[in-house]
């Protein structure tokens, strides 16, 4: 079945970024010209794509604003001749059919996912993270899907991390079923190196059957009181066909500071506006503190 819905989760605090996340969400936060969630609405719908649902929570109105319609601002710029721009500022309301649900309260990513279940029905359906901006010539999203209709199985993207990062993903034992695809026997959330049973870590890609739902509502807390979605999907590996995808595409973790930094100035170097007088600027600051 296609997939043309997909959840994003949004709810979280943001609490690696404050003090500029205490009155506006991380999602918000731009990469170069557009805020970070634009680029992942972007990927899904350039995937195919047709229904988006936000799972927000406190303080995330500026999401919805974002993706709404701003009739004032668009007749404001062309009022002074700026046509393009307002264009390219209604593109923005028409990307694709958003809808939003409330995470009334903070109970985990699982939690998240499961406010989504009358939204998306009996269809399989797309999670995307939005800490994980991927820029690739064919969106990350897209390639699953390809595996997802070869197979019609579960899709999870999956990235090879150094040693020293093994620790801070979900990690998948599985073994190659073709070319940079894997059969997954299991899933273990944030091992230590010595109990690992791979390098093959989770990334905020999934294709998910609508099963998925039952899983979670079974899913007892963890230590913290949050449902985990990776503990869900280790019961469905355990049942049914599972395949993790390693995507080609360069992916950036921007909850993270150094990832952000990152996406910023990959995105910025590569715009044809201003690319160039960047690159310059950073060769220069480079070569002033050589100097010193």
């Amino acid at each position: 079945m296609k997939v043309r819905k997909a959840v994003i989760p949004a709810a979280g605090w943001g609490t690696r970024f404050l003090p500029a996340t205490k009155a506006q969400p991380k999602e918000m936060l731009p990469i170069v010209d557009r805020p970070g969630i634009q680029y992942i609405v972007e990927e899904a719908v350039a995937s195919g794509i047709e229904d988006i649902i936000f799972i927000t929570g406190r303080n995330k109105k500026s999401i919805e604003d974002h993706f709404d319609r701003s009739m004032e601002l668009e007749v404001f710029l062309q009022e002074r001749g700026k046509q393009d721009l307002a264009e390219e500022i209604k593109e923005i309301s028409n990307l694709a059919d958003i809808h939003y649900v409330r995470q009334k309260e903070p109970k985990g990513l699982g939690h998240a996912i499961l406010c989504a279940r009358k939204f998306i029905g009996q269809e399989p359906f797309a999670i995307l993270l939005p800490d994980d901006i991927i820029s690739a010539e064919v969106p990350c999203l897209k390639q699953m899907t390809a595996v997802h209709n070869q197979s019609g199985s579960t899709v999870i993207a999956i990235r090879e991390v150094p040693d020293e990062d093994v620790s801070k993903f979900g990690i998948i034992k599985g073994k190659p079923e073709g070319e940079n695809v894997f059969l997954i026997e299991d899933l273990v959330e944030k091992p230590s190196l010595s109990t690992a049973p791979s390098r093959l870590a989770v990334i905020g890609r999934y294709i998910v059957p609508a099963r998925i739902f039952d899983l979670l509502e079974k899913t007892k807390p963890g230590a913290e009181g949050e449902i985990q979605l990776t503990d869900a999907l280790r019961e469905l590996c355990r049942t049914e066909k599972m395949l993790g995808y390693q995507f080609a595409g360069t992916r950036f973790d921007v909850g993270d500071k150094i990832g952000f930094l990152q996406a910023n100035v990959t995105f910025a170097l590569a715009n044809t506006e201003f690319g160039g007088r960047f690159r310059r600027f950073l060769q220069e600051t480079l070569n002033m503190k050589v100097k010193k």
